[in-house]
């Protein structure tokens, strides 16, 4: 019984775009990803940008187009023992696709000794085959120089330029959820990121 159970999402996870033309705004990192998954290679891609504007997402959706085998190092699991099992792991032949892809989430807050490990993976001293790294960060202060110039960095993470699809996503939810009850003021949304903007209707349809 307990196997057939629904368990309820919020909208944050139930909308949560699985493909790269499924985000609102972020053209330019999608044209990016695309033309890569286009013709992937081994490299360290660099996602910064403020909390809920997509980058883990957007990291997953990539993954998915090349079909890679994904590996995904929370944020708090970047030790220097977990990072280092990760990557031998991408030494043998990935489970499905031609890649690993390997996602690293808030790489600032990794330390020193994490950073120095890559630094050999990323410039092909030392070379992992077949694995494209994806690290997302808030910001880049902490990280060292020689560390970001061997990352490819995509446009900074942000809601520039979406407001207007994102209100449109909100739009299409609540005709989907709210059994016609009458429709929010849209004016009022926060269109600073996509999370935002989703937990912000989903105390809308809670009220009704």
């Amino acid at each position: 019984m307990q196997a057939t159970l629904s368990i309820p999402q919020s909208l944050t996870e139930a909308y949560k775009p699985q493909t790269l033309d499924g985000f609102c705004g972020l053209e330019k990192q999608r044209k990016i990803l695309s033309n890569l998954a286009a013709n992937p290679r081994p490299c360290a891609l660099l996602f910064e940008g403020a909390s809920g504007t997509g980058k883990t997402s957007c990291a997953y959706a990539f993954a998915r187009k090349i079909g890679a085998e994904i590996h995904h190092v929370g944020s708090q699991e970047a030790t220097i023992d977990n990072v280092k099992s990760v990557v031998s792991m991408c030494a043998y032949v990935p489970l499905s696709g031609g890649f690993h892809v390997v996602i690293m989430d808030e790489i600032d807050r990794a330390s020193a000794a994490v950073q120095l490990y890559l630094l050999s993976k990323f410039d092909g001293t030392e070379p992992v085959p077949a694995t494209i790294f994806v690290l997302t960060c808030n910001e880049t202060e902490s990280l060292q120089d020689r560390f970001l110039s061997r990352t490819i960095r995509l446009p900074k993470f942000n809601a520039y330029g979406a407001s207007e699809s994102i209100r449109q996503l909100l739009a299409r939810i609540w005709r989907e959820r709210a059994n016609g009850a009458s429709e929010p003021d849209y004016s009022r949304v926060p269109t600073s990121n996509v999370r935002e903007a989703l937990s912000w209707l989903e105390v809308e349809l809670l009220s009704v």
